[in-house]
């Protein structure tokens, strides 16, 4: 099959000469009596081809055939119906705003048609709702956020207010959302105090990942959690609350817990007694030392110090009483004289 970019091949040349010329009438006599016979037969009469008139011919000029390729192809069928107007929009749209006054007369009405919008009333909010807050952490919330009401929703940048309200100590987490009836609902998710932190500069109360959560004036308002003190307790939180729990029968007896050198804990119980445990795995050395005493009933003791730090050689502090008894037991202090009543 021959392409159709192909051009057509050219007419073939007229004959010349006499002999030519003979064919060349022989031919159109033929022809033209063949068409005076069908013209007779169908009863149709054609008007004569006016003299020196051409033929029209059906094949497509060699600009019409390029076009209709072109046609066929989609990217040019989508420029050709996109691109013109585009171009037509961008002129305009250049020629309008060419002109400063234009420009600034735009930008006026765009401003005032948004202003107008954002000032409808379905998008104003009006009131302030707070949910999983005490009373007084509700007020501090209510404080810190500082919006004036009523105010567009537009204008309610809504994680900034999150952060905001974040930055109460007593807030760990805060969700806001815009809800129908133009109300600004936040739901507060309430630090939990479990720690009373003794400083120089006074009490404070900490969760339980050892973050901050109010003052505390006194002792005695919080008599239910525990104490810890020492530089960088806050900071061994979770640890400091594992031993608590480990304490087990030692809970009644516990006073309070010191973080020493910021890198290990110490235990003080009732009678003045502390048990000094190690850095490494201070839990496992309460539990052998809760384990001796249930066998040996070694805290009802007159002992003042249990030193934990090395795990195979625990060492004793006596007590006064109980050292001189011991000094005595060994020979090392004469015996005590026992009184006796006299006769008189």
């Amino acid at each position: 099959m021959q392409s159709l970019n192909r051009c057509p091949p050219p007419l073939q040349a007229p004959r010349r000469g006499f002999t030519g010329a003979l064919v060349g009438a022989a031919k159109g006599a033929v022809m033209g009596a063949a068409r005076g016979a069908a013209m007779g037969a169908s009863g149709e009469v054609h008007p004569a081809e006016p003299k020196g008139a051409r033929r029209h011919d059906p094949a497509p000029s060699y600009w019409d055939y390029k076009m209709q390729r072109l046609w066929l192809t989609p990217q040019f069928r989508v420029l050709f119906r996109f691109g013109p107007p585009v171009m037509v929009v961008a002129l305009v749209a250049a020629l309008v705003l060419a002109s400063e006054s234009r420009r600034t007369a735009l930008a006026g009405a765009i401003t005032h048609i948004k202003e107008e919008f954002q000032a409808r009333p379905e998008f104003r909010v009006s009131l302030l709702s707070i949910d999983g807050a005490s009373p007084d952490l509700a007020d501090a919330v209510r404080a810190r956020l500082g919006v004036s009401f009523p105010v567009s929703s537009f204008e309610l940048d809504l994680d900034m207010l999150r952060e905001k309200a974040e930055s109460l100590d007593a807030v760990a987490t805060a969700d806001l959302a815009v809800r129908s009836g133009g109300v600004l609902h936040v739901a507060i998710t309430e630090r939990e105090p479990v720690l009373i932190w003794r400083m120089a500069d006074g009490l404070t109360l900490l969760d339980a990942t050892g973050h901050r959560v109010a003052g505390l004036a006194a002792r005695g308002d919080r008599p239910d959690l525990p104490l810890i003190a020492g530089e960088g307790a806050d900071q061994a939180a979770p640890e400091a609350l594992a031993l608590i729990e480990a304490a087990g029968p030692l809970t009644q007896r516990l006073r309070g817990l010191v973080r020493v050198g910021e890198r290990r804990w110490d235990l003080v119980l009732d009678r003045k007694q502390r048990l000094l445990l190690p850095s490494d795995r201070p839990v496992q050395a309460l539990e052998r030392l809760l384990a001796l005493d249930q066998a040996e009933d070694l805290l009802a003791r007159d002992v003042v110090a249990i030193d934990l730090r090395d795990e195979k050689r625990p060492v004793l502090r006596l007590g006064e009483d109980a050292f001189t008894q011991a000094q005595r037991a060994r020979g090392l202090l004469p015996a005590e004289e026992k009184k006796t009543e006299s006769d008189l």
